[in-house]
C-alpha cells in the first residue's frame, strides 16, 4: 500500500507525535525523516495517508496525528530499539539478585517492569503446569464444600473449592486427605491424577472416592488454568492519561483478573502490540505491548505493560522482550 517514500513520511509523523504530542507540520516531517524532498512533497504524501485513513487533522491549519490504523502500520513495521546501557544494567542486575520463591520474583518483576517502562506493567504467572506437588491438604468450609491447598516445589499456594453432594465427617476427610497426599506429593498434577486413576475402586468407601474423585477433576483444571497475576506501577495512571474517565477506566480494569488476562493477549506466542479497538474496550485510548516468558519446568507466561496509544512503542517492545527474557533465564527457562 506504501511505499518507501511513504512509509518513512509516516515513520516520521508518528515519532514526532510520540515525542511531543504536538499535531506534526509537514516541515518537522522533513527534518525528522531526513528525506530529500521539499516540504510540498511532503504534504502531499501526508495527503496520501490522510486518504488511506493513516493520519487525521484534529482541526483546520493544524498539522496531522495518527490514527490507530497509522500506530498499527508503524509497529507492523518497527523494529525494537536498542536500550540505554543504564537500563540494561538495570534488568540486569535485578535478576542477578533475586532469588526467591516464584510468587514474589513475579510481583517484583512487575515493580521493575513499570519502572524501567513507566507505564503501569502486569506480570502473568505460568500456572501450574509441569510443577511437583509439595503438599495437599483438605480444609472443611462447612456442608458439603470442601477447599483444597495445594503447596507447590517453588513455594506457590494454589486453593480450589470442590462442592460435593453429601458431607463427610472428619474421619473420611482425613482418609482422603492421606490417599491424596500418597498420590500427588513429589509428583506433578497430571501424574498425580494417572495415580488417582490406578486406586482401585474398593481401596475407599464410596463418599471418600468421590471426593478424591472430585479433588482430582478441579486439580487437573487449576493444572491447565492457574495463573496468577501481578500488577504494578498504577500510581503513574494520572501522568499518563489525563483525562480522569480514562484513568477510572483503565483502574478499573486492572482491577479485574479476568480482564487482565484478555487484553494481554495470552494466546499469543512471542511479541504483540495491541491498539484501541483491537483490545476491545470501548472507547480507550490504549495499547498493550505484550511478550511471553519461558519459565523452563513452571511453564510459559506472560508480561504486559499498558499505555496511550501515543507510547514509544520500539523502547518499550525491546524493554518487554528484554524483561521477560531475563526473567525466564533466572527460572531455568
Amino acid at each position: 500500500m506504501l511505499d518507501d517514500r511513504g512509509s518513512r513520511v509516516l515513520q516520521a509523523l508518528v515519532e514526532e507525535y510520540i515525542a511531543t504530542g504536538m499535531p506534526v507540520s509537514s516541515h518537522a516531517i522533513v527534518e525528522r525523516s531526513g528525506l530529500p524532498v521539499s516540504s510540498a512533497t511532503v504534504r502531499n504524501e501526508v495527503a496520501r495517508l490522510e486518504s488511506y485513513g493513516f493520519v487525521e487533522q484534529p482541526h483546520t491549519s493544524a498539522g496531522r496525528v495518527p490514527t490507530a490504523a497509522g500506530y498499527r502500520f508503524y509497529v507492523d513495521h518497527a523494529s525494537p530499539a536498542k536500550l540505554r546501557s543504564a537500563t540494561r544494567s538495570r534488568i540486569t542486575s535485578f535478576f542477578s539478585e533475586v532469588h526467591r520463591e516464584l510468587s514474589r520474583v513475579l510481583k517484583e518483576t512487575t515493580g521493575l517492569l513499570a519502572e524501567v517502562s513507566h507505564f503501569p506493567a502486569v506480570v502473568i504467572g505460568p500456572g501450574l503446569v509441569g510443577e511437583t506437588v509439595r503438599a495437599l491438604h483438605l480444609v472443611p468450609l462447612g456442608g458439603p464444600v470442601v477447599l483444597t491447598v495445594t503447596v507447590t516445589g517453588s513455594g506457590r499456594v494454589a486453593q480450589d473449592v470442590v462442592r460435593l453432594d453429601a458431607i463427610l465427617d472428619r474421619t473420611q476427610l482425613a482418609e482422603a486427605e492421606r490417599m491424596l497426599a500418597v498420590a500427588y506429593e513429589g509428583h506433578t498434577v497430571a501424574d498425580g491424577n494417572l495415580r488417582v486413576g490406578a486406586i482401585p475402586t474398593d481401596a475407599a468407601s464410596p463418599p471418600v472416592q468421590t471426593l478424591i474423585d472430585a479433588v482430582a477433576t478441579t486439580l487437573g483444571r487449576a493444572d491447565r488454568a492457574t495463573t496468577e497475576v501481578f500488577v504494578g506501577g498504577t500510581s503513574q495512571l494520572v501522568e499518563l492519561w489525563h483525562d480522569l474517565a480514562h484513568v477510572h477506566a483503565i483502574l478499573a480494569i486492572l482491577e479485574q483478573e479476568a480482564t487482565v488476562r484478555r487484553i494481554v493477549d495470552t494466546e499469543s506466542p512471542g511479541t504483540s502490540v495491541r491498539l484501541g479497538v483491537e483490545i476491545d474496550v470501548a472507547g480507550l485510548d490504549l495499547a498493550v505491548v505484550s511478550s511471553s516468558y519461558d519459565a523452563g519446568e513452571h511453564g510459559i507466561g506472560r508480561l504486559a505493560v499498558l499505555g496511550p496509544m501515543r507510547m514509544d512503542y520500539r523502547r518499550t517492545m525491546r524493554i518487554v522482550e528484554e524483561v521477560g527474557d531475563s526473567l525466564g533465564d533466572s527460572l531455568g527457562g
